[in-house]
């Protein structure tokens, strides 16, 4: 089993290779594909967040790295790792983007970078209870995904609400409570690391980054429709 798939060497040429090759990993540990692709595996995730996103990036031949377009650019895909428990629920939020803290005078979410990463998403579920030890967790059966009216409709209203109180100064206020759907919580390696926002006096203020991030019940919903069929 193992020795009958290949890492992709260069970025798919279509949005059914991705998709197949993403079937190909379904049902293999990340130890496994590790060991195939020649990568050590670390002994947990606290030091290495990004190594499981990292490995299926790997495979899938994803060209973006960590630059701000989607992670198959010219397919107009960006993928997802998404852990799960034994059920298949989501175990935490998805982050999406950084949040745009100024100079967001018309920014509206028909142009955003968050409508722009959420267009076309590879979701590649993986399993993430923290008993199973990491090497030893499967990579289950991906999903290719775009927001259905209803959903883009969600999406739409808590970007406004979030954005709404990003541009009224009101940045420090919001908590991970805001948004039916979608979050913003803070994003940065350490409280160390600032950057500019508006206060409520429209003066700058040093703040922490902020990232926009899908709630549980968006991504369990979406998992749960697919995988029921």
């Amino acid at each position: 089993m193992m020795a009958s798939i290949r890492p992709f060497t260069s970025p798919p040429d279509s949005a059914s290779a991705l998709l197949k090759q993403a079937q190909s990993i379904a049902g293999y540990t990340l130890g496994e594909l590790a060991q195939l692709a020649g990568m050590p595996v670390p002994p947990n995730l606290k030091r290495d967040k990004g190594w499981v996103g990292g490995l299926l990036e790997l495979w899938l031949g994803a060209s973006a790295g960590s630059k701000p377009e989607q992670d198959f650019a010219a397919l107009g895909i960006e993928l997802k790792s998404i852990p799960v428990d034994a059920r298949g629920r989501p175990l935490e939020t998805t982050f999406v983007c950084v949040a745009p803290l100024t100079g967001n005078s018309g920014v509206v979410w028909e142009t955003s970078h968050v409508r722009h990463k959420l267009k076309r998403v590879l979701w590649v579920p993986v399993e993430g209870e923290r008993h199973i030890p990491l090497a030893d967790r499967h990579v289950g059966s991906p999903l290719l995904w775009s927001p259905s009216a209803e959903e883009e409709q969600q999406l739409r209203l808590d970007f406004e609400e979030l954005m709404d109180l990003i541009v009224l100064g009101h940045v420090e206020r919001i908590t991970a409570r805001h948004g039916e759907v979608m979050q913003l919580r803070p994003k940065a390696a350490n409280s160390r690391v600032l950057t500019e926002a508006i206060g409520i006096d429209g003066a700058p203020i040093m703040t922490l980054p902020r990232g926009f991030y899908l709630k549980k019940n968006f991504t369990a919903a979406l998992l749960a429709r697919y995988f029921s069929h």
